[in-house]
């Protein structure tokens, strides 16, 4: 089924409020295999929310439209979604009654304008609301589905997950997913490689998201039970791993770091690191992985020549010849971390990040990444596109597939 869902409030256009219901019901809706095919956020204006109204119902099968339940004269989503239908609004006097009840259990009596809360569309079914005042409703239209709920998060959650979620469980059909993540690949490099397969393909979806230095493919299958909808997304993955052997580095949900320091942490492999461009960028993404003293003894910060001589030894004799930002030098610092940590491994960044320091042989976004040791002995010349953090970033996820594909014998990437 395909879903359509409505943010009613002015105050959401604003910069003080944000529509989380939204975000929230995507994904619980996701689960039950409604696809929400369309999201809008709608100013309380009667008009306007009745036009989108007709359109959502029109080419959906079902609209759940969250906000404007309220009792005073600004909250119009009954109004508006009852002249969307064609139907009348009718009071229920039940709900008025329930709500003065509510009122004077609190010592209170009930303001005359909380009685438009009882306002029911024609047909429709309310929904019982206990955490607040403005009960949502259910309503059947020429085979679609429309769903008033209320506004706050803390009212509409419950009352979707007790009221709406099961109708469309019993509905809709099982949804999985998976993503597929890769690294430093362009992403249209993979589309080219990998769209003549999924292309045409409709279950399972595939949808593939670029980032610096990744690109993930999200893979939505349904089906009549879980076990059938994994099958048709195994069937797609299977050949995605064919047409990009080795380059899959996750379909776990891990990032990067956490799948190499794993690598690392079974093969009983320890890692010392030399960062100059970087400035301890990778060591930090490596220490974010629970376990990584099992794998990680030290990192250099060699930002200087003078910290290159001292701290790894690299020869000063090579830093005149070839430079900082140099193929050579990368090699001499990774090789240099390894050798004074004692480690099986060694790792040296060295580039210009910039905005600035780039020259017509070496521009800013030039990045010399090497690996010493264990896990094979190769530098890599990259230049990234972008700005001074995102050249950091994607030059470590570099050095972090270098290493991956460095211990499971793979060739350079």
């Amino acid at each position: 089924m395909r879903a359509a869902l409505v943010a009613v409030g002015s105050e959401l256009l604003g910069p003080l409020r944000t529509d989380t219901n939204s975000t929230w019901l995507t994904e619980r809706l996701l689960d039950v295999g409604v696809e929400v095919v369309g999201r809008a956020t709608l100013a309380d204006e009667p008009r306007l929310l009745e036009s989108a109204l007709r359109s959502a119902i029109d080419t959906t099968d079902v609209v759940i439209i969250t906000g404007g339940l309220g009792p005073t004269a600004d909250d119009l989503t009954r109004e508006a979604a009852a002249a969307a239908l064609d139907r009348r609004l009718v009071r229920d006097s039940s709900i008025v009654e329930d709500l003065r009840a509510r009122f004077g259990r609190f010592g209170r009596k009930m303001p005359a304008i909380n009685e438009k809360q009882g306002d029911l569309i024609e047909g429709a079914v309310a929904l019982d609301n206990p955490r607040g005042t403005a009960p949502g409703q259910r309503v059947e239209h020429r085979g679609r589905l429309l769903i008033l709920l209320p506004g706050p998060p803390s009212e509409m959650k419950p009352l979707f997950e007790k009221h709406v979620l099961p109708d469309l469980r019993a509905r809709g059909r099982v949804v999985r997913r998976r993503v597929l993540k890769i690294a430093a690949m362009a992403e249209s490099q993979v589309d080219e490689i990998v769209a003549p397969l999924y292309r045409g393909v409709e279950n399972p979806r595939t949808t593939i998201l670029g980032a610096p230095g990744q690109i993930e493919l999200h893979l939505v299958g349904e089906g009549a039970s879980g076990d059938e909808a994994e099958e048709r997304i195994e069937a797609l993955a299977r050949g995605l791993r064919e047409r990009l052997p080795g380059r899959i580095f996750s379909e776990d949900g891990r990032e990067l770091p956490a799948v190499v320091g794993g690598l690392l942490l079974e093969r009983a492999l320890s890692l010392a690191i030399a960062e100059s461009c970087t400035g301890g960028l990778l060591s930090a993404r490596l220490t974010d992985v629970p376990g990584a003293s099992g794998f990680l003894d030290r990192s250099f910060v060699t930002y200087s020549n003078r910290s290159k001589i001292q701290e790894l030894g690299v020869d000063a004799e090579l830093l005149d010849r070839a430079g900082a930002v140099s193929e050579e030098v990368a090699a001499a610092m990774a090789d240099g971390a390894r050798r004074v940590a004692e480690t099986e491994i060694g790792i040296g960044i060295t580039g210009i990040a910039g905005p600035e320091g780039g020259t017509d042989d070496k521009p800013v976004g030039l990045v010399f990444i090497a690996v010493d040791g264990a896990a094979g002995t190769r530098v890599q010349r990259a230049r990234f596109p972008g700005w001074r953090e995102r050249v950091r970033f994607q030059a470590t996820q570099v050095a972090l597939e270098m290493l991956r594909r460095g211990l499971l014998g793979l060739e350079p990437g």
